[in-house]
């Protein structure tokens, strides 16, 4: 790189605007290969998305803070996108009185079924403490999962990470799933895919019926919500049962 170039990169990479383009052309991007695939579960647009700017920022060197400062323009945008998400809800409403007895089991079920195997899974392995503490909120948005896990001791760093890989598989295997398990009703589907992979299934919920987005985006809310209530209290249980 000749030391004009450099000296434009610097100036660049020290600017807001360079994290939150990077950010946007990088899900374009994402989102046009997802297209050119005939939008194949495999090819999740936030996967290659997160693949691409990973790749630019560990390349180039660029300081993850100044990346953030630039690319939390579109983090801000997550609050208004989710109370939004309320608009086709309403008008599922109908189905959602018809259905509120099984969703409200399935939320408390699924939502316990998640942080409980999950950490399960992690003791048997034998996870350390705070690790474990990571792993339990995996199933609600990235900021719920960071605000639960501190406190309990865990890691936000990871509990992010697992977040983002729990959507992901979620969003790649459940039309498998659904398949495979005969479930065609877009409601069940969206509000198993909303409970248990968070924003990133409701997005591709979304990508199926508005149906199917509106039932996740009301999985989604309610089980951050419930998750975030719960942990605090089960997970000290947990681990006076376990000895730990």
């Amino acid at each position: 790189m000749t030391p004009r170039l450099t000296e434009l990169w610097v100036y660049l990479s020290a600017s807001p605007l360079l994290g939150l383009t990077l950010t946007l052309v990088a899900y374009q991007a994402a989102h046009w290969l997802y297209k050119r695939a005939g939008y194949h579960p495999l090819a999740n647009p936030v996967m290659i998305a997160i693949t691409i700017v990973t790749a630019v920022l560990f390349l180039s060197g660029m300081d993850y803070r100044a990346y953030f400062d630039g690319a939390q323009f579109v983090h801000f945008l997550l609050g208004p996108a989710t109370v939004a998400l309320a608009i086709p809800l309403h008008a599922q409403w109908p189905r959602l009185k018809a259905m509120a007895g099984p969703l409200v089991i399935a939320l408390v079920v699924g939502s316990l079924t998640a942080a409980l195997s999950a950490y399960g899974i992690g003791a048997l392995l034998g996870a350390s403490r705070p690790t474990l503490m990571s792993l339990a909120p995996k199933s609600v948005t990235t900021p719920i999962a960071m605000a639960v896990a501190e406190p309990l001791g865990g890691l936000p760093a990871l509990a992010a990470a697992m977040v983002i890989l729990t959507g992901v598989l979620g969003a790649i295997c459940g039309p498998y799933l659904y398949r495979w398990l005969r479930i065609g009703d877009h409601a069940i589907r969206g509000f198993a895919i909303g409970l248990a992979s968070h924003g990133i299934g409701t997005a591709r919920a979304f990508q199926v019926s508005e149906q199917a987005g509106a039932f996740a985006a009301l999985a989604m809310g309610l089980n951050g919500l419930l998750t975030a209530l719960s942990l605090p209290w089960i997970m000290p249980w947990l681990e006076r049962l376990g000895g730990r």
